[in-house]
């Protein structure tokens, strides 16, 4: 053990088990005056993703998992960071309330098992088809406990959607993947969950026609939810969990729109009308239309249970008005294929293996449409040789590097995770 304290540690040497914030901050300043770097983990379901880290020490939060409170009528929820997140979604399920955000579930992805955490879903940032309308997790987190990498406690945020004060560090936690501070507890917003959705299916339109079909709807006044197109390749690997869309040799551009029954049904037959030029659209309802933005959500027909389960994966996030291009050109020059959400500005390749998982050329063309690309999922050995996250610009690098420092100056979090060979 590297650490001395009073901790309970019933897992392998160098792992550290903490039991409340206290317990963290002693941890993090053992950490420092033993120059000995941490690996940040809740329950460890997304620790492929990203550079392996300079470390052989773990923090495990996973013991902070309670409920801190919860109050549906102010629609806010406080947890700790180590809270199970499936048994969070279905606590406000139970009050037909959501995370409007949709936060992926990469366990089909990464072909782990499903036990993300809150702390994670905040980290990583992940949001599913409906950013494009409600945002990213970012934007739902009012307030946060943290240790910084200084052993210091400190907060940010309130309980209220109208928190002015201080600095807004919240934004700053959000998708910073455990490298600013551990996370113990926060507070985000939930929403009620809409009483009936309707989703509209175009089939057979290719990768341009269906970005202007989702590029229409978006920009009509039937307030679309989620707009998504999955080329007929996409179903080559898995049907599963698509329901009936998939194995009709065509690919799918679907709309999602969303409130009380009548609202939507009405907004769908207008909206049927109105994308009449590009084919007769079908509807799904309720039920067939959640599985279906589940599975968008989720990326199932890459997942790693399936044909394409050793295919690195690409996100890549690049103007929406550029997606179709940008993705058709790489499935044609890699052999691979693609996924849009968000209307095209959201990418998902899988490409066919190779020792960089075609970094150059998915780096190259994402970044000559105005875009930038991570790579979600590959090898360890792929990962060690590549950046899997897209490299800044020297002056946000800069800046980056300021922030991270003022957090963390000793590179004691997650030391290497964003960046190949990094060193304090």
């Amino acid at each position: 053990m590297i650490f001395a304290g009073n901790f309970a540690t019933a897992f392998p040497v160098d792992t550290l088990k903490v039991r409340d914030a206290k317990d963290v901050e002693e941890v993090v300043r053992a950490a420092i005056a033993n120059e000995q770097p941490l690996e940040i983990i809740g329950h460890g379901s997304k620790r492929s993703i990203g550079h392996a880290m300079a470390t052989n020490a773990v923090l495990d939060v996973s013991a902070l998992n309670a409920v801190t409170s919860y109050e549906p009528n102010e629609l806010i929820i406080t947890l700790q960071a180590g809270a199970p997140l499936a048994d969070v979604l279905s606590l406000i399920d139970a009050k037909n309330q959501q995370f409007a955000f949709e936060p992926m579930n990469t366990a089909p992805l990464l072909g782990t098992p499903a036990l993300g955490t809150i702390g994670g879903m905040i980290a990583c940032g992940l949001a599913g088809p409906r950013r494009i309308k409600a945002g990213g997790a970012r934007d739902h987190l009012l307030g946060a406990h943290a240790v910084s990498g200084f052993g210091d406690s400190f907060k940010t945020g309130g309980k209220v959607v109208k928190n002015v004060t201080g600095y807004d560090l919240c934004k700053l936690l959000a998708g910073s993947w455990g490298t600013l501070s551990v996370m113990t507890e926060v507070t985000l917003k939930v929403m009620p969950k809409p009483e009936a959705e309707r989703t509209l299916l175009l089939r057979g339109l290719d990768d341009a026609v269906a970005n202007r079909a989702m590029t229409a709807a978006l920009g009509s006044p039937y307030d679309v939810s989620a707009a998504a197109h999955l080329p007929y390749q996409a179903f080559r690997a898995r049907t599963e969990g698509l329901g009936d869309i998939a194995g009709q040799g065509e690919g799918v551009t679907a709309l999602r729109l969303e409130g009380i029954t009548a609202s939507a049904s009405h907004r769908a037959g207008s909206l049927r009308e109105l994308l009449a030029p590009f084919g007769t659209a079908a509807v799904i309802e309720d039920d067939a239309s959640s599985a279906l933005w589940a599975a968008i959500r989720d990326v199932l027909p890459f997942a790693a249970d399936g044909a394409l389960g050793a295919w690195p994966v690409w996100r890549i996030v690049c103007p929406p008005a550029s997606g179709a291009a940008l993705g058709a050109q790489l499935a044609r020059e890699t052999g691979g294929d693609v996924i849009y959400d968000w209307g095209g500005g959201l990418i998902w390749a899988a490409l066919p293996p190779t020792s960089d998982a075609h970094a150059p050329s998915v780096r190259q063309r994402a970044a000559a449409f105005g875009g930038h690309a991570t790579l979600i999922r590959a090898t360890e050995d792929v990962r060690r040789g590549v950046e899997v996250f897209h490299p800044q610009a020297s002056g946000i690098a800069a800046l980056s590097e300021r922030v991270r420092a003022g957090f963390d100056p000793k590179s004691i979090l997650n030391r290497g995770r964003l960046t190949r060979g990094a060193t304090a």
